[in-house]
């Protein structure tokens, strides 16, 4: 009786779901945020990775050297994000950014100031998330950045639960 493991790309997770037959179509939805069609995994004991998994190249002015020294040391930090933390996720970004080398531009900087004085990441969002789409660093806004953060620099979580894929 196989066992499959599916990733959830919102929540960052590797979930078990155990089955009472070999079932090699069946994709399960997220046990947490209720996502369709979750991404199969292959086993890690299996899987050989290549250098072709980076979606795209950095930024050229980006200080690799010094993002890598500075996850290293945040790395504790970022395993206990809370996303909902705006004090916190603020804190994390300006230090990634000036780990990184990466100017901040005017419209991240307001943002990262509100979510600084506690301003809902949702309203700071929906004022200035058309702005930070057209011009200012990464494409994101503050929580994407950090939950971007979190899934290229630290490896999904495992839920240790074994759901069942045929129910």
């Amino acid at each position: 009786m196989p066992i499959y493991e599916f990733y959830c790309d919102d929540c960052h997770t590797i979930y078990s779901f155990f089955s009472r037959r070999v079932n090699t179509e069946k994709r399960p939805g997220c046990p947490d945020c209720s996502r369709s069609a979750l991404t199969r995994q292959v086993s890690t004991f299996s899987s050989p990775r290549s250098g072709d998994d980076r979606a795209d190249e950095p930024p050229a002015d980006l200080d690799q050297a010094g993002l890598e020294r500075a996850m290293a040391s945040m790395s504790q930090d970022l395993v206990g994000l809370d996303e909902e933390n705006p004090r916190q996720a603020a804190s994390v970004m300006r230090r990634l950014f000036d780990a990184s080398g990466l100017r901040i531009g005017a419209t991240m900087d307001q943002a990262i100031e509100r979510l600084e004085a506690g301003e809902d990441p949702d309203r700071i969002e929906a004022e200035l998330g058309e702005a930070l789409q057209d011009g200012d660093l990464f494409q994101t806004t503050p929580r994407q950045l950090i939950h971007d953060i979190r899934r290229k620099h630290l490896p999904p979580r495992v839920d240790e639960t074994l759901y069942e894929l045929d129910a």
